[in-house]
């Protein structure tokens, strides 16, 4: 029975927001609710079980919170555009150069796990050049979209918080392991970005360039700009990153305290901290309340026992000698993936029953976890369908979302093969 409930809650949430009947928000609440009372839990019961998912989850809900308003702030400050503009000045006239260009440009700036923010910056400064040089545009948004994938796993991202909250754990568990696939995946992106600008070059030759980024910034954005504090902010989000991935101080702590002290070098001014918070305020809520709101239907699903109820049948169905592939299969089929869930039907709706299912067979839950963020929501989320983002960038490049995602889908899939074999390879998920 609980097994029953615990499935259907899944598929009415499922239906719910891939039909966009309700918000993400609404239907992680409502859904497990009543559920929850179908099973004959009491009010008293599900509030318990509700307060314990979201105890669960406030780290996670504290770091997003404070790690967008951090890299925002270094947006803000411009601790980026000195990069922008050298890598401009290198790429010059050079298709090949350009290319490169935009792949590590885009890695840059993506260290915020913000895909909205990142095409905004990147389309904002390459598509002149694109234009001006005749480069194909699809070449465009394909590297852009390639180059943000193995960098989506930051734990700061909206797909990353998923997992962390899900399974439960923290960033260096989840994260850290994974590093050597991401590595993996951003030497695949240079390499594919080396030879559509191989391609490039020798159809359109090189030619002479002048652009200057600075020229491209509005008045606000250079209202807000801090040129004299950048060594100042590159040492400390350096110093952030080197903590973070040491894990000498909880995540959670570590961004609170880390976007208070950038807020208040870059912007003492009390009017200028309240324009900055209020610039990424809704951003901030959005992924906050999504958090908490996961709290809620992870805590009735796990308290109420219906995610152990799911994984007990899914366990029967898989045979003891294939069930040491789980996480490769999750992995190799977690790309292709985002074309069929969003993050939250796939990280609250799919990973619980994965994860519990390889519990049940002896395998680190963590891995599933692992596996999932190699492709699902993270190198896939550029090209699907679901993902507001995707529509930005190809908007921007004002190119086809069909033809977008022709071009550069099996690239996609490329790069989590890749990612997925150097996690075997490496031992962040095993055979």
């Amino acid at each position: 029975m609980l097994s029953l409930l615990g499935f259907a809650t899944i598929a009415i949430f499922l239906i719910l927001i891939i039909t966009k009947r309700l918000s993400v928000i609404t239907a992680l609440v409502l859904v497990p609710v009543l559920m929850g009372f179908l099973a004959g839990f009491s009010p008293k019961e599900l509030g318990d079980m509700i307060l314990a998912g979201i105890k669960q989850v406030a780290p996670t809900g504290i770091l997003l919170m404070f790690a967008v308003l951090y890299f925002g702030t270094m947006l803000d400050a411009g601790l980026f555009d000195p990069i922008i503009a050298a890598i401009i000045r290198f790429v010059k006239g050079d298709p090949l150069k350009v290319l490169l260009g935009t792949a590590v440009l885009t890695m840059i700036v993506h260290l915020d796990g913000d895909g909205t923010a990142t095409f905004m910056i990147v389309m904002s400064a390459f598509l002149p050049i694109y234009k001006r040089l005749g480069i194909n545009r699809l070449i465009l948004t394909g590297i852009v979209a390639l180059s943000v994938g193995p960098l989506h796993l930051v734990p700061w991202s909206g797909t990353s918080a998923r997992a962390i909250s899900t399974l439960k754990t923290d960033a260096t568990q989840l994260f850290n392991p994974n590093i050597p696939a991401i590595v993996a995946g951003m030497a695949w992106v240079l390499f594919v970005a080396y030879w559509f600008g191989l391609k490039e070059r020798k159809r359109l030759g090189i030619s002479n360039l002048n652009y200057a980024h600075e020229e491209s910034l509005t008045d606000e954005q250079r209202q807000f700009r801090r040129p004299r504090l950048f060594w100042v902010n590159a040492i400390l989000t350096i110093g952030l990153i080197t903590t973070l991935m040491k894990g000498w101080v909880p995540a959670p702590a570590l961004f609170v305290s880390a976007a208070i002290v950038a807020l208040l070098i870059n912007y003492p001014r009390l009017t200028d901290q309240q324009k900055v918070l209020r610039s990424h305020g809704n951003n901030i809520f959005m992924v906050s309340s999504m958090i908490f709101a996961a709290g809620v239907f992870s805590g009735i699903l796990t308290g109420g026992k219906m995610i152990d109820a799911m994984a007990t049948s899914v366990v029967s169905l898989i045979p003891q000698q294939h069930a040491a592939w789980l996480p490769t299969l999750t992995a190799i089929t977690s790309m292709p993936a985002s074309l069929l869930f969003t993050p939250d039907a796939y990280y609250f709706g799919v990973v619980p029953i994965l994860s519990q299912t390889a519990t049940q067979f002896g395998i680190d839950p963590l891995e599933i976890g692992r596996a999932a963020l190699l492709g699902q929501m993270t190198v896939g989320f550029p090209v699907s369908p679901l993902t507001a983002s995707t529509f930005l960038l190809v908007g921007l490049a004002e190119v086809d979302l069909g033809d977008h995602q022709k071009f550069i889908l099996k690239w996609a899939f490329g790069t989590t093969l890749v990612m997925t074999l150097a996690a075997l390879l490496t031992g962040s998920i095993h055979l």
